[in-house]
């Protein structure tokens, strides 16, 4: 058997794509286990809340490293070992009865392991093998994927918690998740040789922290973080709160993850051939916009499957168009330890997003002010990408030698 043939753009593109829709598809479901897992240890939201919050820090602080490693050593091997990483964490998790139980297994353990099992890694394998004019629709058709697994696994995590309990869900989604381990295989491979001058990892860190685009692109991706930990956690209870039922908020999510696979396919498709940081600029904005609506009116089914399937549209529309920046920009080389620093902006927002709603409907009984801080949040982040330079640095290195 020719072994090339297994690791060909489609055959990694395809292992990428399942390797995003377990990690996002069993993550995306915490939000379920709030109510739960919070009833039976007698705890208040914010002590599930801050466990979510260290996930999604740890997940940002680990994510520069785990590409590092990625670049320099193979994506596999890292791949791999966050996949049992992420096993036994939900194992952990499923046998927690304290606070800090749930902040080793569901903090500690699941943000070591998506750290280096999701986008940053993943996407840069794909865009290193396939080629630049069909880079930004593969980055789209994998992020789609991570909302398929949201769209397919949330109501199975909802029906095991249901007919089941808690407990048995978490056992049944560690299996699932066991199946990234062999699936790491086919992302195997180190950074792309690089062409032109040599440039060492830190060298590019060094380039990339010189260049203001890099410091925008870090902080509108803040603002996506705590919109997307924020509603993935808190909104089925918002939903419960304002007297709808659990299986309604989980079909919130669920059309979340249905429409976002429409609006991620687009997002990259539209950034193959339009300005990457206008469209993150209409994102961020559209979204203010919906968390305005869904607090400004009556919440009934409709208003909440409307606000499902608009905020779905947007929901990671970002990310293909921010790691395409990033790679755009600074190129492909260091592509997953760039994205991984890019991210950690993502997961700041995601820690203080999560944590933030639960401290606040702790202390005032609603989440208004959360959602209030999400639009303020959303034009902030419209803003911000406007300035970002989107020529690669090479070019503009090239441009004063030529002259």
């Amino acid at each position: 058997m020719n072994l090339s043939r297994l690791r060909s753009p489609t055959a990694v593109l395809v292992a990428g794509c399942m390797i995003l829709c377990i990690g996002f598809g069993v993550r995306s479901g915490f939000g379920l286990f709030l109510q739960p897992m919070s009833l039976d240890n007698q705890w208040g939201r914010e002590v599930f809340s801050f466990a979510m919050a260290i996930q999604n820090l740890l997940w940002g602080i680990m994510g520069p490293f785990a590409g590092g490693i990625a670049d320099r050593h193979g994506t596999g091997r890292v791949v791999a070992f966050c996949g049992v990483a992420y096993v036994l964490g939900l194992i952990a998790m499923a046998f927690t009865s304290t606070p800090f139980g749930l902040q080793v297994s569901s903090g500690f353990l699941i943000g070591l392991a998506l750290s280096g099992s999701t986008f940053a890694t993943v996407l840069a394998v794909i865009m290193r093998v396939t080629p630049l004019e069909k880079r930004s629709t593969a980055m789209g058709i994998a992020t789609a994927a991570g909302s398929f697994g949201q769209f397919t696994v949330l109501p199975f995590t909802q029906y095991m918690i249901t007919h089941f309990d808690w407990h048995v869900a978490l056992f049944a989604l560690a299996g699932f998740a066991a199946l990234i381990v062999p699936l790491a295989w086919f992302t195997s491979g180190k950074g792309a040789p690089q062409q032109g001058p040599q440039q060492s990892l830190g060298e590019a860190l060094r380039e990339a922290m010189r260049e203001k685009g890099f410091h925008l692109l870090f902080w509108g991706y803040f603002v996506c973080g705590f919109h997307i930990a924020m509603l993935s956690v808190h909104l089925p209870s918002y939903v419960v709160d304002k007297g709808l039922t659990p299986q309604q908020g989980m079909t919130a999510l669920a059309l979340i993850g249905l429409f976002n696979m429409i609006g991620s396919f687009s997002a990259g498709w539209l950034g193959g051939r339009f300005s990457k940081k206008y469209l993150l600029s209409a994102i961020y904005t559209i979204r203010a916009v919906l968390i305005l609506i869904l607090i400004s009116f009556p919440l009934t089914p409709a208003t909440l499957y409307f606000f499902a399937a608009g905020i779905g549209l947007l929901w990671l529309g970002t990310v293909p168009l921010t790691n395409g920046l990033v790679a755009q920009i600074f190129g492909v080389r260091y592509a997953a330890m760039l994205g991984g620093v890019v991210f950690f902006g993502h997961q700041i927002g995601s820690f203080i997003g999560v944590w933030l709603a639960g401290w606040l409907y702790d202390h005032t009984g609603s989440y208004q002010m959360a959602f209030v801080t999400s639009i303020g949040l959303g034009v902030f982040a419209a803003i911000v990408n406007l300035p970002v330079n989107e020529m690669p640095l090479a070019q503009r290195k090239a441009v004063p030698a030529a002259t």
